[in-house]
């Protein structure tokens, strides 16, 4: 080539200059031809959408098999719902829940569950609220109030230090007390006066919550003020009255006079009643969660497996047998009704006794209305429950056991759907990098190319150019 085609400024040195750049940046760098004038970053574009569609599909895979995903959890949530709703029925602590009631604005009754309770009633007066001990001692404004180095005390019967720091006026002394963290809290109280007042208060109320300076403050004059004594309720006249006796507690809460129920009085006052009955309402609360959690799958699965044929379109799960069947599973379980095991069965004892029982649902309170929806009426509930609640709470028992038993099988047929898609999600996964890198690959060879016909275009352009010039020069 002549020396037109090297001289500084000539087409071929300014493209070999531009695509050593673009060797050198990212990928993404546009090669717009200079020469050709195509538009080679768009052509790449264009060719790169083609050479991704696999890849696309795979995307596209992923995305309906992640909606699919979450539609199984949505509907796998429901019946979980159920199975602790089943449960919940299961229990003995909800047949053995009671209600208890006062007669009494300021005493409180709750129940505290568990399965030790009984039904019943108790009479008795407000003997004594708790209280803490409260001992104080008139101190100077100014200056130490104690020349030793730590305060002995003894606090519920067990002997406390307390070490003093360097300051030791009422307000030291205070702070080294709430420091120690020993039962006893310290407060230096402004009176306004020649002298402030130092109160020291048990944290607990209770008389095994009392306390006694032994050492360390002898200077000072303290003043039991306030003595540390157990809330007392007496029954039939309380301790020492023929067939009476009397219940303490360290808090105004009493946890032992009626098996399940908590007692909390405010106020001294005699003839308070409290009762505690079945919790029958709790129970068919109970009833009516595991009808609205079985109402709540069904619809779940409706709502999943819906195909819209007006707009021809269906829903995440429309064409999956195992959702669509799940709900004809549970209709057909509750409209055979109950077979249940006696509870007053006993071969030895009672052999004449049927062993198994069969009842309707109806029974319980539950039906099956027209749109394939539970409906529960807990007054026929409460009136089945009262007529026999031993052969009542095992008929429901047994509804919650079959229930729960549904719910575990199709739970665990969800949970395998579930895994087997998140594997396949997984997989798809996978390949779409592996495309990535392949994609990476083919842009940057396609760029190399086109890179490469600019250049060799420039040189065409600059030699026809050059030869131009000597045919000129020979006419």
């Amino acid at each position: 080539m002549g020396e037109a085609g090297e001289q500084a400024g000539s087409p071929t040195l300014v493209l070999q200059q531009l695509f050593r750049t673009e060797r050198q940046a990212p990928v993404s760098t546009s090669v717009d031809g200079l020469v050709s004038g195509l538009s080679t970053s768009s052509l790449i574009t264009q060719l790169m959408q083609v050479e991704a569609a696999p890849q696309t599909r795979l995307k596209t895979k992923v995305s309906t098999a992640e909606t699919a995903v979450s539609s199984y959890q949505s509907v796998n949530s429901k019946l979980k719902a159920i199975k602790t709703a089943a449960e919940d029925i299961g229990k003995l602590a909800t047949w053995r829940a009671v209600s208890p009631k006062s007669s009494s604005a300021t005493v409180t009754a709750t129940s505290t569950g568990g399965t030790n309770t009984a039904s019943g009633t108790t009479i008795f007066n407000v003997g004594s609220l708790a209280s803490n001990q409260i001992s104080t001692a008139k101190v100077a404004k100014d200056g130490d109030i104690t020349s030793a180095s730590t305060v002995e005390l003894t606090v519920g019967g067990v002997a406390k230090t307390v070490t003093l720091g360097e300051d030791k006026t009422a307000q030291g002394v205070a702070d080294s007390i709430n420091a120690a963290g020993i039962g006893v809290k310290a407060v230096l109280v402004t009176t306004g006066g020649n002298e402030n007042i130092l109160q020291l208060s048990g944290t607990k109320t209770g008389a095994e919550a009392s306390f006694s300076v032994d050492s360390g403050l002898e200077s000072l004059n303290l003043v039991e003020v306030a003595q540390a004594k157990d809330a007392r309720l007496d029954i039939g006249g309380g301790d020492g009255v023929d067939g009476g006796y009397s219940v303490r507690s360290s808090t105004n809460t009493f946890t032992t006079l009626m098996p399940g129920v908590s007692i909390t009085v405010s106020k001294m006052e005699n003839d308070v009643t409290v009762t505690a009955d079945s919790d029958v309402s709790g129970m068919a609360a109970k009833m009516q969660a595991l009808v609205d959690a079985v109402n709540g799958t069904l619809t779940e699965v409706a709502s999943q497996t819906k195909y819209d044929a007006t707009t021809k379109k269906g829903s995440p799960l429309t064409g999956d047998f195992m959702v669509r069947n799940m709900s004809q599973a549970f209709l057909s379980k509750i409209s055979l009704g109950l077979t249940y095991d006696n509870p007053v069965y006993d071969e030895t004892t009672n052999p004449g006794v049927d062993k198994t029982l069969s009842t309707t649902l109806a029974k319980l309170g539950v039906e099956l209305d027209r749109s394939g929806q539970l409906t529960f009426n807990s007054n026929t509930f409460k009136a089945k429950y009262n007529e026999d609640p031993t052969q009542f709470q095992a008929a429901a028992i047994a509804f919650g056991d079959q229930m729960r038993a549904l719910a575990d099988d199709q739970s665990r047929n969800v949970t395998s759907v579930i895994t087997g898609r998140n594997n396949e999600i997984d997989s798809l996964n996978l390949q779409i990098e592996n495309w990535d890198i392949r994609l990476a690959a083919r842009k940057s060879s396609l760029q190399k190319q086109y890179s490469d016909l600019e250049v060799s275009l420039g040189k065409l352009k600059e030699q026809s150019n050059w030869l131009a010039g000597q045919l000129a020069g020979l006419g």
